[in-house]
């Protein structure tokens, strides 16, 4: 294999003869026979999709350092709620670059996430100290999806009757487009609002107040808060935390919601995400909180313990009765918000708003003393004025290489942060004019040191925060190195072994796709400079839409939706518009398989459609029959229909085409959800053989990491007649002429991790993309293979084979010995592994996903670990070990619990950590023992608690 195709070989996990091997086992004579029975032959892809041949890593790595460098760096005073930032080194080194914090799997299972979990509970507790209110959630997409989910809060709460809702004066302009894109299709009225005193009425069900502005203003909202509550409407504030080191909270004033940003704690810019965003409300309302909460319980010996509280578990139980489709968020770029708050602590952090805050007052004062009509009187950062000679002003900006913010003819402001010194200040106020700059020349240093304050009296916070012990004990390198990786410590990532989480595609990151992240003209350019000054990285994003475009067989995409479930919710809207266009907004039925991801019902609840579930027969098939009937019953009403393929039971069903066709027939579209893509990239097009719109995982099929639960990227692929739809965004031109609105804060999402999805692309070509979804599917078969005579292989495809993952069947061991699905799941913790995902999507099961990238020996080890399992097991069946107390109900057993002076169970303590002797070389301890999750709902807290609880 030539130098060209090397990094196919670094990529996919089983050689050759390892190939050879598991195909033998198979009894199979080729890959390409394996595939032959695996996908139906309708489907099968008869020509190359022609995107590049492959790059080494080298040739890569060079293409990437040109197109980063025709981007340029300019000196940016935008603000709209994106900063410049300082990304402390010992974090950026230690998690934002460690696969042991980028690889880790979302902690369903806790008792081996117990280092990002508590990472995570103090992103909450930060959040919630901040802004004053007492629940606070473990991070969402952004936060123009967060005001989104603030308005969804409020309109559940009032069960939908009430259908107004007031923005008041000062919304960030794509934080506005992005909620009246969730609005229109559930029939709220959005109402732009100068004075909610007087517009307030009992048909608005909440209020959005902005603290700061967009323009940098502060307004005191206690009295407008109090007014709105009076009239029961639900009062949500986008807010900044470093504002709010200095301003009173958005709790003092009465606030119910407060949310934002939390992009200025260490976070890059990288031209507009992934950042994660904070959501905090009051205990009423902790069961409507959209997405994951971290709360503190305690394990079976009494020891606290974090884990995934009850959101998470709520949200896909109401499936189409959900508030919220979130199932993505942005746990890495939360983890390091955090860790910024314990790396300053409260101190610092007020120290750096200070300085802040002093060099905008600086700026303010300068342009009174020149004579410049200045809008702002009470500010944080931002001063919005007027220039009396805006294209002079222009000019001289474009001269210096400044980047501020223009509104209308002659309107500005100027926003300044962490990465500002008064060097800067002198540079902008020269651009200004030159008697602006002479004021500041005139002043004496101490008056430079002390500046007339911006922020009013009546708003300077009073309250303390972060008084926990953790945001203040680890103020030099080595204490908060030491901290880092003492939690990363008590995690399991693909650092350690294979994560073989059905539906999840836990792959390979590899490295060299990841290197680019950290350079500088990816990861510190605003998302809204001028195109010009970003053509390296518009360059990327449209060579990523065309191979995307190519790979699915569509005709365009959009890479606008940062998560597979804002795709969800951007390819039903493209569709719901479609019909629109064409006069048939009566068209509003979704139908949905019964095996679904809990996601794509919610998804169609969120675009206003209602949802009708399709039958799956004895074999997990779509039910074509009931399909038939439902379609032809409902044909004008038919909006869609959404369909995973391969299934989530992991076969490719051979009735594919004619699913599509008999929705077709009745007025519908097809939606696939492409979570499971990585089983078709290079052996069929989804665009070919029926769907109108699919989403993709990048974080999936296409390597961007997981992140411990993010981030993530869903960018949708439209055919022809739905290209006009596509998602536009208020800042930059994109999108189609009939649109289907904005989706994400940001025109592209999370564009400082597309480097990694067209790297993988690039280093693979078309050749070893369609290698790696044929050995997912040969990993796929041979563990199914290896493990069916001890667990049953719940689902297979017509010929009898699994697609790219497969569903073992635990009921009947819970039958006989009580054991269930849980149990298997944590004593694969002491094997050193983290579980495949469990009873989904039927419930007693496990779904199992190897990926292309494991080798042959790790899923064998694997496959050793389960057959072992089954052989303890067996031990319980045959009376040798107690029901209620053996290795499996006992697990997992923790170090505490195997050191203890006590050992009062059935079997050694060597049986219980070390069952295989392999396990003793590579040990992974989970932190505590098992957790009790019932305690941790009934109790809960979601903050971090007080010292003396440990």
């Amino acid at each position: 294999m030539n130098q060209s195709h090397e990094f196919a070989k670094r990529h996919i996990g089983p050689s050759e003869s390892e190939v050879e091997q598991m195909l033998s086992m198979l009894h199979c004579e080729s890959l390409d026979a394996l595939i032959g029975q695996t996908i139906p032959n309708g489907i099968r892809l008869k020509n190359r999709i022609n995107v590049d041949a492959a790059l080494s890593e080298t040739e890569m790595l060079k293409r990437l350092k040109t197109l980063s460098e025709k981007n340029k760096i300019w000196n940016s005073f935008i603000g709209q709620g994106y900063y410049g930032t300082l990304t402390p080194g010992v974090i950026q080194r230690n998690i934002f670059e460690n696969p042991g914090w980028y690889t880790q799997y979302t902690p369903y299972q806790s008792e081996i996430s117990q280092g990002r979990l508590e990472a995570l509970l103090n992103f909450q507790t930060m959040s919630s100290d901040l802004t004053g209110l007492p629940v606070a959630n473990a991070s969402l997409l952004d936060e123009a999806t967060a005001a989104a989910e603030a308005m969804a809060l409020g309109y559940t709460f009032h069960k939908g009757k009430r259908k107004k809702y007031l923005v008041h004066d000062g919304a960030h302009p794509q934080t506005l487009a992005v909620l009246r894109t969730r609005a229109e299709p559930l029939g709220i009225e959005i109402v732009e609002s100068m004075n909610v005193d007087s517009d307030i009425d009992s048909e608005a069900f909440g209020v959005l107040f902005s603290y700061p502005k967009t323009d940098g203003s502060l307004e005191d909202y206690s009295g407008k808060i109090a007014t709105a509550k009076s009239h029961g409407a639900i009062c949500a504030v986008a807010t900044d935390l470093l504002a709010l080191c200095l301003i009173k909270s958005p709790g003092e004033m009465g606030a119910d919601v407060a949310f934002g940003s939390s992009q200025r704690f260490g976070v890059p810019l990288g031209f507009g995400g992934p950042h994660a965003a904070f959501f905090c409300t009051r205990d009423e309302y902790k069961r409507l909180i959209p997405g994951r909460i971290i709360g503190v319980s305690k394990d079976v010996n009494g020891r606290n313990a974090y884990r995934l509280a009850l959101q998470t578990r709520e949200q896909h139980i109401r499936r189409d009765k959900a508030t919220s489709n979130i199932c993505t968020a942005q746990a890495l770029l939360a983890i390091m918000a955090s860790m910024y708050a314990v790396y300053h602590g409260p101190r610092g952090l007020t120290q750096i708003a200070n300085r802040i805050t002093k060099l905008a007052a600086l700026f303010r004062s300068c342009l009174g003393a020149a004579g410049f009509r200045v809008e702002t009187d009470s500010f944080f950062d931002t001063v919005c004025f007027h220039h009396p000679s805006p294209q002079n002003f222009d000019k001289k900006l474009i001269d210096a290489e400044i980047n501020i913010r223009k509104y209308g003819d002659s309107k500005y402001s100027v926003t300044f942060d962490e990465t500002k010194n008064v060097g800067d200040l002198e540079k902008v106020l020269s651009a200004v004019g030159e008697s602006a700059l002479d004021k500041l020349m005139s002043l004496s240093d101490a008056e430079k040191a002390d500046p007339q304050p911006g922020i009013s009296s009546e708003l300077v916070r009073s309250a303390g925060f972060l008084s926990h012990d953790v945001f203040n004990s680890y103020r030099s390198e080595t204490e908060m190195l030491r901290y880092i990786k003492r939690l990363e410590s008590r995690d399991i990532s693909l650092a350690q072994s294979m994560i073989p989480l059905g539906s999840c595609t836990m792959k390979l990151n590899a490295t060299s796709e990841l290197v680019p992240l950290s350079w500088e003209k990816f990861a510190n350019l605003h998302p809204f400079v001028p195109l010009d000054q970003a053509s390296g990285y518009v360059e990327l994003i449209k060579d990523l839409e065309n191979d995307l475009t190519k790979i699915t067989g569509f005709a365009a995409t959009s890479l606008q939706p940062n998560a597979g479930s804002q795709g969800e919710f951007a390819g039903l809207l493209v569709i719901k518009k479609h019909h629109e266009s064409r006069g048939e907004k009566n068209r509003d039925l979704c139908l949905i398989p019964q095996s679904a991801h809990g996601t794509n019902p919610a998804s169609a609840s969120m675009a206003g459609m209602r949802v009708q579930v399709v039958s799956c027969d004895r074999n997990g098939n779509v039910d074509i029959s009931d399909l038939k009937n439902k379609a032809e019953q409902n044909r004008d009403s038919l909006a869609a229909m959404m369909i995973t393929y391969p299934s989530t039971h992991g076969v490719f069903e051979v009735d594919i085409e004619l699913m599509c066709q008999i929705v077709h027939e009745n007025g519908g579209q097809v939606y696939m959800d492409g979570a499971n893509m990585n089983a078709q990239v290079g052996l069929c097009q989804p665009g070919k053989y029926g769907p109108d719109v699919i989403h993709l995982n990048l974080h999936k099929t296409f390597a961007i990491p997981h992140g411990g639960g993010g981030p993530g990227m869903g960018p949708i692929c439209v055919a022809e007649h739905l290209v006009e739809y596509l998602p536009n965004h208020p800042e930059v031109e994109m999108g189609g002429k009939n649109s289907c609105g904005t989706i994400s804060a940001a025109p592209w999402g999370s564009p400082l991790i597309l480097p990694i999805s067209w790297a993988y692309i690039k280093m693979l070509g078309e050749d070893g993309l369609r290698r790696s979804s044929e050995i997912a599917i040969l990993n796929a078969n041979y563990i199914a293979k290896r493990l069916e005579p001890e667990f049953p292989v719940l689902f297979k495809g017509a010929n009898g084979s699994v697609a790219h993952e497969c569903i073992i069947d635990v009921r009947p061991i819970k039958e006989k010995t009580g054991v269930d699905v849980e149990d298997i799941a944590k004593r694969l913790m002491d094997y050193g592994f983290h579980a495949p995902t469990i009873s989904f999507p039927v419930m007693g099961t496990m779904m199992i996903e190897p990926t292309e990238s494991e080798s042959k020996s790790e899923i064998d080890r694997f496959c050793d670990a389960m057959i072992e399992i089954r052989r303890e097991v067996a031990e319980i069946e045959t009376g040798k070990m107690d029901r209620s107390n053996n290795v499996l109900k006992n697990a997992p057993h923790s170090i505490d619990a195997v050191i203890s002076d006590e050992w009062n169970r059935p079997y050694s303590r060597s049986r219980a950590v070390t069952p295989l002797p392999w396990v003793k070389e590579r040990k992974v301890w989970p932190y505590v023992s098992r957790i009790d999750n019932v305690y941790g709902d009934r109790n809960l807290i979601c903050t971090c608690p007080p010292i003396s609880n440990y």
